[in-house]
């Protein structure tokens, strides 16, 4: 019989984060510090206007581009928070999570061997999704030293004649990192020069600590090649309901749209309702987590500090990026390791590019007390390492 499952695919590797959360779903007393994912509850305004859509019979397919009030409540919340005008009716659509939006993003604009730049460490999903798309990945290595941001020459230097996209993913999971407004005006003169689009993934826009997220559409020039990427579930606890959205201009969008129409039909009716609710009503749940996160974040930070361990301060999304490069094991090592030991999960640095190897992601999307008991279990296994080193 043939071989049915296309090279492609089966050269694909399965996601880091995964296997290891996979792992601990099976293992009694662990703790797992590995997933992305808010530990609060949506908030019941959220909640009881799904329920409400519900009771009303609103259980039908809405346009393939998302419910009509629900994109104007994007619109206004993007003009609100990121000074950009995007229309409801021909730029922005509701997609399932905002992976979903970013595979049509590059499903959309990507020819065969069209190479896309992304800067790693990055996200587990947008090489495999390049590769989907017919596209090439070329990856910049960033480095702590440089906080792990993009710089102009490292942009300049990873450009070819056949380079289309550049990716960007600020708020960075999972280092923690963002880009300052200065930060995205020096790439703005390569960008343009060398013609290039930018998609940029910014579902963790509201979760930044010190200082306003700035979205590169929103600079001189950038907002007719930007496909924007963001979405509900983490600014509002939303992670099953499954809600994302793109903004792009118009002539890109009608064809991510008829990519969604094709593959999709329309995102989850119940989930669109209460994302209304979310954008309404929703700013001071949005305040409440990003400050509880922050207490998290100066709480890991701390100690990390306390037991010497490098970490670069992140200044978004909610991970931290702690170096354990010291202990002369893979990042993969020393996950398993940790796991086995002390039964605590975390995600090897490497899942998330070359250049994450010798780091961990840590997630404080846990509270405060349980990141107090993984704390006393890594102290202790850091212990061991080092007096057996």
């Amino acid at each position: 019989m043939r071989e049915f499952v296309t090279e492609k695919v089966k050269q694909i590797k399965p996601s880091g984060i995964r296997k290891f959360f996979d792992i601990v779903s099976e293992m009694p007393d662990a703790i797992s510090l590995g997933v992305g994912e808010p530990d609060f509850d949506t908030p019941w305004h959220i909640r009881e206007e799904g329920i409400r859509s519900l009771k009303a019979g609103k259980t039908f397919y809405t346009s393939n581009a998302g419910l009509m009030p629900l994109r104007q409540e994007i619109s206004r919340y993007i003009e609100d928070r990121l000074q950009l005008t995007y229309d409801p009716a021909s730029e922005i659509m509701v997609t399932v999570g905002g992976s979903e939006a970013i595979d049509i993003a590059f499903r959309t604009v990507l020819e065969s061997g069209d190479e896309v730049i992304i800067p790693e460490p990055a996200f587990v999903s947008y090489v495999p999704c390049v590769q989907l798309a017919g596209g090439v990945p070329v990856t910049i290595p960033l480095k702590a030293e440089n906080a792990f941001r993009l710089k102009p020459r490292e942009l300049e230097a990873a450009i070819t004649p056949k380079t289309k996209v550049l990716l960007l993913s600020y708020p960075n999971n999972p280092t923690g990192a963002i880009m300052e407004k200065e930060d995205l005006e020096a790439l703005l003169g390569i960008i343009e020069k060398h013609d290039l689009l930018v998609i940029s993934d910014e579902i963790y826009s509201e979760l930044t600590y010190n200082s306003r997220h700035v979205s590169i559409a929103s600079l001189p020039g950038m907002r007719k090649r930007c496909v924007v990427i963001n979405g509900f579930s983490k600014s509002y606890a939303m992670t099953g309901w499954r809600l994302g959205y793109a903004l792009a201009p118009k002539e890109i969008m009608e064809q991510m749209v008829k990519l969604h129409q094709f593959a999709i039909m329309s995102s989850p009716t119940t989930s669109q309702y209460a994302a209304v609710s979310a954008l309404k009503n929703g700013n001071s749940d949005v305040m409440e987590m990003r400050l509880a996160y922050d207490q998290r974040r100066r709480f890991l930070l701390h100690e990390m500090e306390r037991l010497q361990i490098p970490c670069f301060e992140p200044r978004g999304a909610f991970y931290i990026f702690p170096d354990i490069s010291e202990f002369g094991m893979s990042s993969e090592e020393f996950a398993t390791e940790l796991l086995r030991e002390e039964k605590v999960a975390v995600v090897p640095g490497s899942a998330f590019g070359d250049c994450g190897e010798g780091f961990i992601r840590i997630s404080y999307a846990y509270s405060i007390e349980e990141l107090k008991a993984a704390l006393a279990r890594i102290e202790a296994f850091l212990k061991k390492i080092r007096q057996n080193k």
